[in-house]
């Protein structure tokens, strides 16, 4: 493995530091915020007497590393250094609070391995930056560890129809938090807001960890988390490191989301974090959702994962779409029937008005003079390009020279048109883009939303009608399927128990069966054999490297030769490079998931090397929500 001797050298030994040094454990490893990549070993310091009651595990404190004052993180306290020589001394205390334990440094440790980064790069996600004035809040002593005493367990439980999945997460908690503290981890803050709400009356410490809130009030909860028995956290997925006391178990509420995937360096993925916090402190972890994402039915399927589902029957149609039309001829009757009975939901693709513009009599794509596609925005607006901007107040289409337009690709303005005119007298709700709709009331109306802007109505919708549902399953992305199932069922659940489903798809897909058994595993056990078959994620891991094209037949190079002579393992398959926008490239690795650890050290090495030699580093994502 390459190292920077000289310069770990000149950051660990100095001349001895003025002052007395402790007398009992004199030395602190300290993971020190070098800002390097390949500087992310554990470095010695010298503790002075004066500091040592204070320098404890998890304890920010203030050092000199290579020619400046940085700030690192107490791992441990040990009677004598790995190496002789002079060491350099811990200059301050900048908090006398620990905001890290062994367990949570460990994970961090073991989290850093299998994503190849730094391990400052996710304390900086885990731990929130220090507020001098919530400092004093707290008293000076360090919080110890408190193990709930519980079975260590995965499973994932699905949401069932007619009752909001936020008070079925409430009825969990309920039952979990007797053994212990609750960690829940949701996709956005939306999510945790309203789980606070509903949990801060039935438990004494309901503590948000989100981005959203204030500094201030982030650093008090994250230390109150250290320190209070029997709390209830609620977080994104930064909180997903969080240290809490006494923890018995982490659910993760709505876990297909892609939210629950770090978008900032290195991409990590909060379920598999939940994963590594049960391996190492035998919680409970629950994953819970309408329907499972193809990562978690992999590990339902090799028997890692239990699922609980508990079916039930749900009264769906399908309505095959028949040339062009928003709403197949038969479905009408189904909905006047509805709206006698209560507010209709419906689920349109996209936002906007027009998405795309076709001539009526030819269906070519109207173009304009730049190349671009061209766009209607609003009912009395004209068509205008995409790239340019230019509005053509008078369009004629290039090919056939006549004027009449077609709009290929309805946005959510232009159905709720369409709509409003097939049952004039109801009012209309949107809930979409900027405006988005938390409830609406229950009186016969018709509301329409795009997905993860569903409004919530007291009692549920008479109906869920999702138009064009093949577009949901239609998307290039590799996980689109999951997407779709997962809006398909939330928005079914929406309905009252006497209400309808009401798909715009031809009859014969499948998803039409599984939301009417509510049982969504035929479909997965489907996708994951056609996975296999093609061996994709999630049957093997995978990495996806970005990098300077000018770079990339190199690299690209460099890694075939390592598996030619048996330097990387057996299993590793090479895609690429492909050439991406903005002058990079992508190279994407797939490889044996028992043969991960293997691959991990040499992409974590080639990492390093490339540090050392001060050429720019990967962009590097391990098992992406996306290939």
């Amino acid at each position: 493995m390459a190292t920077p001797r000289l310069f770990r050298l000149k950051a660990e030994v100095a001349p001895a530091p003025s002052g007395p040094v402790a007398e009992s454990l004199p030395v602190a490893k300290v993971r020190v915020d070098t800002g390097v990549f390949h500087l992310d070993q554990l470095y010695d310091y010298s503790v002075p007497a004066k500091l040592s009651a204070l320098v404890k595990v998890g304890v920010r404190v203030q050092l000199p590393f290579g020619g400046r004052e940085t700030e690192g993180l107490v791992v441990s306290r040990v009677s004598a250094p790995d190496r002789a020589g002079e060491l350099k001394s811990i200059t301050k205390i900048l908090s006398p609070h620990a905001v890290a334990n062994p367990q949570s440094l460990e994970l961090i440790d073991r989290a850093s391995e299998f994503y190849c980064c730094n391990p400052w790069d996710l304390i900086r996600s885990a731990i929130p930056p220090r507020v001098a004035s919530v400092d004093k809040e707290f008293e000076s002593n360090t919080s110890d560890v408190i193990k709930a005493t519980v079975k260590p367990s995965s499973f994932f439980k699905t949401f069932t129809p007619f009752t909001s999945p936020y008070e079925q997460i409430s009825s969990l908690v309920k039952e979990v938090h007797k053994k212990g503290a609750v960690l829940i981890i949701a996709p956005d803050e939306k999510d945790v807001e309203r789980l606070r709400e509903l949990l801060a009356p039935h438990f004494d410490a309901v503590l948000p960890l989100t981005s959203s809130i204030s500094r201030e009030e982030r650093y008090r909860n994250y230390l109150l988390a250290m320190r209070t028995d029997g709390a209830v956290v609620v977080g994104t997925r930064s909180a997903i490191f969080a240290p809490v006391r006494n923890l018995a178990s982490i659910i993760i509420f709505k876990e297909s989301s892609p939210d629950h995937f770090e978008i900032r360096s290195p991409g990590w993925n909060t379920t598999t974090i939940a994963t590594m916090r049960q391996q190492l402190e035998g919680v409970q972890v629950i994953l819970t959702g309408f329907a499972p994402s193809v990562r978690s039915a992999f590990n339902i399927d090799s028997g890692e994962i239990k699922f609980l589902n508990q079916k039930t029957t749900v009264e769906v149609q399908a309505f095959s779409p028949t040339d062009g039309a928003l709403l197949p001829g038969r479905i009408f009757s189904e909905i006047k029937k509805a709206l006698i009975k209560g507010p209709v939901l419906f689920i349109a693709p996209r936002k906007g008005y027009g998405n795309a513009l076709l001539c009526a009599h030819c269906r070519n794509v109207a173009l304009c003079t730049c190349g671009g596609r061209l766009s209607v925005s609003s009912k009395n607006f004209p068509p205008t390009c995409v790239h340019c901007g230019l509005a053509y107040e008078q369009w004629r289409c290039g090919f056939c020279n006549r004027d009449k337009q077609y709009l290929a690709g309805r946005g959510i303005e232009r159905a709720a048109e369409e709509i409003s005119r097939a049952f004039p007298g109801f009012p209309v709700v949107i809930s979409a883009g900027d405006v988005i709709k938390e409830s609406v009331e229950d009186r016969p109306s018709l509301v329409l939303s795009t997905p993860g802007a569903q409004p919530m109505v007291a009692g549920g919708y008479a109906a869920t009608v999702i138009l064009d549902a093949t577009r949901f399953f239609s998307h290039t992305d590799i996980n689109s399927q999951e997407r779709a199932r997962e809006l398909i069922f939330e928005s079914a659940s929406l309905i009252k128990p006497s209400g309808k489903v009401l798909l715009v798809i031809d009859d014969s897909h499948p998803i039409t069966a599984a939301v009417a058994r509510w049982n969504v595993a035929p479909l997965l056990k489907r996708e994951l054999a056609d996975r296999a078959e093609l061996k994709l994620p999630p049957t093997v891991l995978s990495a996806v490297m970005v990098m300077d094209a000018s770079a990339s037949t190199q690299i690209a190079t460099g890694l075939t030769k390592a598996l030619s002579e048996g330097r990387l393992p057996p299993s590793v398959r090479i895609y690429g490079p492909t050439i991406l926008p903005k002058n990079q490239a992508k190279i994407v690795l797939h490889v044996a998931r028992e043969q991960w650890s293997q691959l991990a050290i040499t992409l974590h090495e080639l990492q390093r090397r490339r540090s050392i030699s001060k050429k720019d580093l990967l962009t590097l994502r391990i098992d992406p929500y996306s290939l």
